[in-house]
């Protein structure tokens, strides 16, 4: 499986392919006339497989312990998040949506934090549902505009975790989501890319997300309402996808509350089985296929 991360060490930016699950080969060493960044080697036409040949047989050149992993795109052009695209989570907030067209929104990379990075959880008397949301995020290889549903999946580069993390008082304040999906370093993206040929059909797959090692969210991923395809097609209508732009599919709803949850009732917005984020949490998104996004979550400054 070929699997591709962003990373700093020693205040230099830096892309790596995995070698095992503990360490990668650093392509500045290994391919160093490639760009530096992945959305780099993306806008190339053979970036990815100049990138495959040349981690091919190599042993790994450092440790992840050893880095600070970013999200696997830190600078996307866009990131497009879907709200209300999975059933259940339509049932459990008792919102509205469109049967025929997404419902988007955009976030900004300010508010993403690689793996093993902290997420921040908003200041207590700013705001208390802090909530976690796994999602699938799609990362566009090729782009372009008008793009046919049966060319799309064809437009990907790969596939990672997203733990979509929202603020719910400020989300609240406006029908565009706003501020309340932009706190700073309040999502994360990762661990790393898994590549569109070896992740095959997302509908395939299934995301579970974990609270403290309590499931909270666990749903197939053939449950969205609107696919990949579709989603790429609707963007593409009025707006030329960009290499590495970001996708970020929507979250299931909660799961019914485990014997050992905090009682429902002191969530404030009454959700069953939902508890918010706060300091000392940890949080995992996992999706099959891909592996886990880890992140523990810190009290704001």
């Amino acid at each position: 499986m070929v699997r591709l991360i962003s990373y700093r060490r020693n205040g230099e930016a830096g892309v790596g392919v995995m070698a095992g699950d503990g360490g990668a080969v650093a392509l500045a060493l290994a391919a160093p006339n490639l760009p530096r960044t992945l959305k780099g080697i993306l806008e190339l036409d053979d970036g990815l497989d100049r990138a495959r040949a040349a981690a091919a047989g190599r042993a790994a050149d450092f440790a992840l312990d050893d880095v600070e992993l970013e999200p696997v795109i830190p600078d996307p052009h866009a990131i497009w998040a879907l709200a209300l695209n999975f059933r259940m989570h339509i049932e459990e907030t008792r919102l509205t949506t469109s049967a025929e067209y997404p419902q988007i929104f955009l976030r900004i990379p300010a508010s993403q934090v690689g793996h093993n990075q902290p997420m921040v959880c908003p200041r207590p008397d700013i705001a208390k549902t802090y909530d976690y949301e796994g999602e699938l995020a799609v990362i566009v290889g090729r782009g372009g505009r008008y793009i046919d549903d049966a060319d799309a999946l064809g437009r990907v580069a790969g596939y990672a975790c997203y733990n979509e993390g929202s603020v719910r008082e400020f989300q609240r304040h406006n029908r565009q989501f706003g501020l309340g999906k932009n706190f700073e370093k309040s999502g994360s993206f990762g661990p790393w890319m898994v590549t569109a040929e070896e992740f095959g059909d997302p509908s395939d797959h299934a995301v579970t997300t974990r609270l403290n090692g309590i499931d909270k969210q666990r749903a197939g991923l053939d449950e969205m309402l609107f696919s990949v395809e579709q989603v790429i097609g609707y963007l593409s209508t009025g707006y030329a996808l960009r290499p590495g732009d970001v996708i970020v599919m929507g979250t299931p709803g909660a799961l019914p509350p485990a014997p050992d949850d905090v009682p429902a009732a002191q969530d404030s917005d009454r959700i069953p089985g939902r508890t918010h984020m706060k300091p000392g949490d940890t949080v995992e998104v996992e999706i099959t296929g891909i592996g886990t996004l880890v992140n523990r979550i810190a009290a704001a400054d």
